[in-house]
């Protein structure tokens, strides 16, 4: 009998990339997901993979417990992965009450549905590198303390925490991926590398004529979501719920995955790139850079595609959706 697996966030980057490394497992997989104002689910990144019509979508909200319990008690599933959250780091300073209610208290939520209606289903949570902040080591590992700069990193470390509380408490077999930045072709237009491959294949195609970012001095340790989503079923698997740091171990500066997407694009960086200070965050995360030897060590992951592989692929896949 197949397993069953329940995603948040599944119209997301990750969700629509884990749904699909499921389904190709062989799970039967269902997908929480809001309805909006025109009463349709977006799918559009189901759609790009190909994959909207092998997933079950259920109505739901991380902030309505009692539709998440419904939700869980029907589909009784064996994994849940909790993905969705306000995760936008920028829209967490003009939203922190959302944020909070969200990132955070959202994952209370899904962890009280598991806990009543399916202790014994695996549960994995989404942390983020954006609790590091003002970093304390130079290379991040699961032991180095947090200092998070941001309503959105405060809100993902309460719900790390919660989830370190509920394994410990509870004997929940819960565990979390303080994932690092990763992207792809379905990375939001809000992100910054998705915002600068649309910015190069838009000037490439003479539809724009320049880019405007903020500080192109932070450094990001950049994987593929695909791989990252890859690791978040290998620990799942593991028969002790544990914390990992997922991550590449190479960090890059914003300006140099720059000039890897226009110099792909044949472009010159310095006759399009416009720095606007009105883009600099409250408060800066200057650098990070993970240390995955934990989950390399317990597991054996490893990221498969190289950040220029990955920035060529969000250019030409951003070509492909503008000439249509």
């Amino acid at each position: 009998m197949a397993k069953k697996a329940l995603v948040t966030g599944i119209t997301g980057q990750d969700g629509a990339y884990l749904a699909q490394l499921l389904l190709d497992k062989g799970y039967e997989v269902h997908g929480l997901a809001r309805r909006s104002s025109t009463s349709e689910v977006n799918l559009t990144r189901l759609e790009w993979l190909g994959i909207e019509n092998d997933v079950h979508i259920v109505d739901g909200d991380l902030l309505d417990l009692s539709g998440l319990l419904r939700t869980m008690k029907e589909v009784k599933p064996d994994e849940v992965y909790n993905l969705a959250a306000q995760s936008f780091v920028k829209s967490s300073w003009q939203q922190p009450f959302l944020t909070g209610q969200v990132t955070a208290l959202g994952v209370t939520n899904m962890l009280e549905a598991v806990r009543l209606e399916k202790p014994d289903a695996r549960f994995y949570q989404a942390s983020s590198s954006e609790m590091y902040g003002l970093i304390q080591e130079p290379m991040q590992s699961e032991t180095t303390p947090f200092y998070p700069r941001s309503p959105y990193a405060v809100a993902k470390l309460y719900g790390h925490w919660l989830t370190v509380n509920y394994r410990e408490s509870f004997g929940l077999h819960a565990s979390s991926g303080i994932l690092f930045n990763h992207e792809s072709p379905l990375r939001g237009i809000e992100f910054v590398t998705r915002k600068v491959t649309d910015a190069v294949a838009r000037i490439k195609l003479g539809l724009a004529k320049e880019l405007r970012l903020g500080n192109i001095d932070a450094k990001r340790d950049w994987g593929h979501s695909k791989d990252y989503v890859r690791a978040m079923w290998m620990m799942v698997q593991e028969d002790v719920a544990d914390d990992f740091v997922i991550a590449t171990g190479r960090t890059t500066t914003v300006r140099h995955m720059c000039e890897i997407a226009f110099n792909h694009a044949g472009l010159n960086i310095d006759d399009h790139l416009i720095i606007d200070p009105a883009l600099f965050r409250p408060a800066e995360v200057d650098v990070l850079l993970g240390n995955p030897k934990k989950a390399k060590d317990k597991f054996g992951w490893e990221p498969k595609i190289s950040l220029e592989d990955m920035i060529v692929e969000m250019v030409e896949a951003d070509l492909k959706r503008l000439k249509k």
